[in-house]
């Protein structure tokens, strides 16, 4: 069985719906209830023996610095197309780690440790069942296996969450891949999830990982992030 040897978290976007609080502090080292989100992705990580962590960073890079000091085993990558493209820029800079590797988001809040296991049967992301209308990404599953994704959502399905899982032999793919898109194809304002799921969705078998809506949250904006913590009121009172 595929197992996770590595971590690569991205952390190099703007997080401009999250104004005026990022506009000093960049959004995975943004607190929530006194922790930085992106102590919980970390924290969660080395609980599952996963030491070996990448962190993507661009804007206000300079603020991640401590992270080294604290975390023994993180490494910073820079991103300097952080400002131009999509966040394909982010993985592509980090694309010789792909192999065994576990990618996620370092702007959410991790609060079941167990969804960041390094045991995995096949390449994919955790996924969230959904009966409900949503307009996030929505994927159709047929014994196991994931036979299509929907970008604008509907209804009964698996929502796709920012965790994925990737093999060695999917890894050195999706490297080649992100390797074409970005440097022959030029195709900087697409999401890196595009390249397996729509770009090349013949070339992978991508599964899902069941977790549970609160095992997690994804922060996406001010008013999301002052429902979790009041403190955050006065930037909307201030307007």
């Amino acid at each position: 069985m595929p197992r996770v040897e590595r971590a690569i978290i991205m952390a190099a976007g703007l997080g401009n719906r999250m104004h005026p609080v990022t506009l000093t502090t960049p959004k995975p080292l943004v607190k929530v209830n006194g922790t930085r989100m992106i102590d919980t992705v970390i924290e969660g990580l080395h609980k599952n023996g996963i030491n070996e962590i990448y962190v993507v960073v661009g804007y206000l890079k300079e603020q991640f610095v401590t992270l080294e000091k604290e975390y023994p085993g993180v490494k910073l990558i820079e991103n300097p197309y952080y400002d131009t493209c999509n966040n394909i820029a982010s993985l592509y800079v980090a694309r010789d780690y792909i192999e065994n590797a576990i990618i996620l988001d370092g702007d959410q809040i991790i609060y079941n440790p167990e969804i960041l296991a390094p045991e995995f049967e096949r390449s994919g992301y955790n996924s969230v069942w959904t009966d409900g209308e949503t307009d996030e990404w929505l994927q159709t599953v047929e014994d196991g296996i994931v036979t299509s994704c929907s970008r604008t959502g509907g209804k009964g399905g698996w929502q796709l969450y920012s965790i994925s899982r990737w093999t060695a032999e999917d890894g050195k793919k999706l490297k080649h891949h992100l390797e074409i898109e970005f440097e022959q194809k030029q195709n900087r304002q697409i999401y890196w999830d595009d390249v397996a799921i729509f770009c090349y969705p013949e070339e992978y078998q991508l599964g899902i990982r069941p977790m549970n809506k609160d095992d997690i949250i994804e922060v996406d904006n001010l008013n999301e992030l002052i429902a979790l913590d009041a403190s955050y009121k006065k930037y909307v009172e201030e307007k």
